[in-house]
């Protein structure tokens, strides 16, 4: 008997980890649920095995009624959501997937607890999926995700490891104005805050747009500048240094494109504030007066060929790992390119922009470990924890969607 998954979250993400599950043999149902009914019914109307259900997700029970009988519930709501999407999960018996690490689970959580929420993730919830077989496995987006999966490719080649890192430069650029291809509020809250980074064996603060780097790769047409990005990777890997990573003392994020350019100027001139303050009598806050101003990511089919009729200045980018250490007693750089479709390629294979190609295929690579019972774990996981098995796994399903990897060692 095909296994049954539940989907809660509609969205870019949700929809296209449904469609490639509707594709898989050892899947027969896939329940749809999301508080937007039209959303709901607009999926399901496209898919063979897709049942639709509506979920108001901030009440538990809800939440556990659409869950009964999963085998599998996939997690692609917002954060708050994610305490009540575990519960239901553990609940009902079901493994767990989460597009993101759903750490807003303490009690009177503050964006100060980020890390601590993380570490309460794996002490509370990793027991509890383990005592009762089943896995969790949070951050299995394209970033963390993918990259954290490609990471694991490079450090295989040293013997001891000592920095990483992850380096994401968006390079699309359409005539029409849209710095940014998905969530507008995630992505100036990202670039906004301070950064997290892996230094000297501690996790550290890092200044926003700072410590920048900058790289040269054959398929860029110029150098490009990278600096530091609020993101999960360097604290995943800070915490797994030695059972994961060879050893591993640093580890940053990088990013840097359209979206940098953007935001940079912005943030300098204090406009990317979420304080509140007086300018001429009124009370605003600099932030959501950005965020009103700005397009939401680009969904549906319409809209991307709308965009593609007007025009594209440039459609490049890069998601490249950078592992440094040593190998046979001398000193190496292993750098992993990930390759996939860009903007016009991902319109044309699946009439999806290239970031949803490539976050939601790479999810939905995660979940296919699922369906084809390849997980070997229990209890809860990162995306950068897989085993070598899994990780091989990953990356011959990614294969088939064109999302390769190109391996280069380099002696220091």
């Amino acid at each position: 008997m095909g296994k049954k998954i539940v989907l809660l979250g509609t969205g870019a993400q949700g929809s296209t980890v449904a469609q490639r599950m509707d594709e898989e043999p050892n899947v027969d149902v896939i329940v749809c649920a999301d508080y937007d009914k039209k959303a709901v019914d607009d999926l399901t109307r496209i898919m063979k095995k897709g049942k639709g259900e509506v979920v108001d997700a901030s009440k538990l029970d809800d939440v556990v009624r659409v869950c009964q009988g999963a085998d599998l519930v996939v997690n692609a709501l917002p954060l708050a959501f994610g305490k009540n999407v575990l519960e239901a999960a553990l609940a009902v018996g079901a493994h767990y997937q989460d597009f993101a690490a759903p750490e807003q689970i303490i009690d009177e959580y503050e964006n100060d607890q980020w890390v601590e929420g993380i570490e309460y993730m794996f002490k509370e919830y990793g027991p509890r999926f383990e005592a009762i077989g089943k896995l969790a496995v949070v951050g299995t987006g394209s970033a963390p995700g993918l990259i954290c999966a490609a990471t694991r490719v490079a450090v295989r080649d040293l013997d001891s490891c000592d920095t990483i890192y992850n380096n994401v430069y968006e390079g699309v650029e359409a005539k029409r104005f849209q710095p940014y291809w998905w969530s507008p509020v995630t992505a100036l809250s990202d670039m906004s805050e301070e950064g997290y980074a892996y230094i000297d064996g501690k996790i550290v603060r890092t200044p926003a747009f700072g410590l920048e780097i900058f790289r040269k790769y054959d398929y860029l047409d110029e150098e490009v500048r990278m600096v530091e990005h609020c993101h999960d990777e360097p604290v995943y890997y800070g915490m797994h240094a030695d059972t994961h990573f060879k050893g591993a003392k640093n580890a940053y994020f990088k990013y840097g494109g359209v979206g940098i350019d953007f935001a940079e100027p912005l943030s300098r001139a204090g406009l990317l504030s979420k304080d509140e303050e007086t300018v001429n009598g009124r009370t605003v806050v600099p932030f959501e007066v950005i965020l009103s101003h700005l397009p939401p990511a680009p969904k549906t089919r319409e809209e991307l060929q709308a965009i593609l009729d007007e025009g594209i200045v440039s459609d490049t980018g890069c998601m490249v790992v950078e592992a440094i250490g040593k190998k046979d007693g001398k000193d190496v750089r292993v750098e992993v390119h990930v390759y996939a479709p860009g903007l016009v390629e991902s319109f044309e294979r699946s009439g999806i922009s290239a970031e949803m190609y490539i976050t939601g295929q790479g999810g939905a690579l995660f979940t296919k470990l699922f369906a084809n019972d390849k997980y070997d774990q229990t209890g809860l996981i990162t995306s950068d924890m897989l085993t070598d098995a899994e990780v091989d796994y990953y990356f011959e399903s990614a294969a088939e969607l064109d999302i390769t990897l190109e391996k280069k060692i380099v002696e220091l």
